[in-house]
């Protein structure tokens, strides 16, 4: 992420020597995008259908049902904050993306939405592109595996760690191609910034600045009355239980991994006075399935985009950005670059231009680091409310 942003102001010190000029590194940023458009989908579809399958569902318990509850609550709440936000200080306003076409795209409404969840066809489903077909497809076919592997009998347990080992293996795959495209990314980056700056200079500085700074304002809100009312409620002092873990998500901070944090986070969370059992099973379901800060900047990025190509979100709209925004920042926690990644399949699917995308991975850095600690803090968080709730003793 460093390296992005490094090329980020590359780009930027590109465009103020050369000014219009710098339009001649475009395709270096055209071949960016393809390749995000390339490892999108497959990265979002194996990381959902793994989350799912390797859960037991039929012995999940009250315990974890509730912990995924909190979680797809609080990931709710922060789409909303984020999108809420956007749409008060309006981000990306008045900007404009050199060399892109602008149409505005005709969104179907909720009765067609609702039926573009079910494809009738598997594979006509991945060709399209269809984001939400294709996340329907990953959970059920992830709880039909969670069902084989868990299953009491032996040859179906045997076919579905089979089954879990295929998929595990395509997975691998595919992080090999999203690290060599990483390796790319600086480069891409520089590229599609430059071009933009040197186009229209300091107005695109001001609309990243003001998406920082609406993020960090949603980090705020988030933590001061989604969190801290959580705690409220349930008979925690707040100020001492930030203070407890403040390890936890300076660490999640300054490294930007929820799963390089997790053994910070459960010693943490036992300080604070989470009960071992609690903390050992809820930490580590948390990093898989919460990422209430990749949800808010994705309610934010949404926004941004759509007032960059000057697109008016509907009510509608709005609802299928939430509802979309949790179920990917649940299923796509703790993948690597999943900010990117979730955020490029989300334009795609509103039919947003990608590069967009390359725009934001500048303040990246800066945007994981924030959005990494309010993970291990909801993570946290939610063990205590469970903890709590179900009187967990260790």
């Amino acid at each position: 992420m460093i390296k992005m942003s490094a090329g980020f102001f590359l780009g930027i010190t590109i465009a103020i020597i050369f000014r219009e000029q710098a339009a001649i590194l475009s395709p270096l940023g055209t071949i960016f995008i393809r390749l995000l458009s390339l490892i999108a989908t497959p990265v979002i579809f194996l990381t959902v259908t793994l989350a799912i399958g390797k859960m037991n569902i039929r012995q999940m318990g009250r315990l974890s049902g509730k912990l995924i509850l909190f979680y797809a609550v609080t990931t709710a709440m922060a789409v909303c904050i984020g999108v809420s936000l956007a749409l008060l200080f309006n981000p990306g306003n008045n900007l404009s993306l050199p060399e892109v076409a602008v149409q505005q795209p005709e969104i179907p409404g909720a009765s067609a939405m609702l039926l573009k969840i079910v494809p009738d066809n598997l594979l006509g489903a991945f060709a399209a592109g269809d984001l939400m077909a294709i996340l329907f497809i990953a959970i059920i076919i992830g709880i039909a595996i969670s069902t084989m592997t868990f299953s009491p009998d032996g040859q179906t347990k045997e076919q579905g760690l089979l089954l879990e080992r295929f998929f595990n293996a395509f997975n691998e795959l595919f992080y090999k191609i999203l690290g060599g495209i990483l390796l790319y990314a600086p480069i891409g980056v520089m590229a599609i910034s430059a071009t933009t700056f040197g186009t229209q200079g300091w107005a695109t500085l001001k609309s990243l600045l003001v998406f920082t700074a609406t993020f960090y304002l949603g980090l705020v809100v988030l933590w001061s009355l989604v969190y801290t009312g959580f705690l409220k409620f349930y008979g925690y002092a707040a100020l001492r239980f930030f203070g407890d873990i403040k390890e936890a998500f300076a660490t999640a901070f300054f490294t930007s991994s929820s799963l390089a944090t997790l053994p910070v986070a459960i010693s943490a969370a036992k300080k604070a006075g989470v009960s071992a059992k609690t903390a050992n099973f809820a930490l580590p379901l948390g990093a898989i399935f919460n990422s209430d800060g990749g949800a808010l900047r994705m309610g934010v990025s949404l926004v941004f985009a759509a007032n960059i190509i000057g697109l008016d979100l509907a009510l509608v709209d709005l609802v299928t950005i939430v509802v979309i925004g949790t179920v990917l920042s649940i299923g796509t926690a703790g993948v690597p670059a999943a900010g990117l990644v979730t955020l490029s399949a989300v334009l795609s699917m509103f039919g947003l231009p990608l590069e967009i995308v390359a725009l934001i991975a500048g303040v990246d850095a800066l945007i994981g680091m924030g959005g990494t600690a309010s993970n291990v803090v909801g993570d946290i968080i939610g063990a205590a409310v469970i903890d709590e709730k179900e009187a967990v003793t260790p």
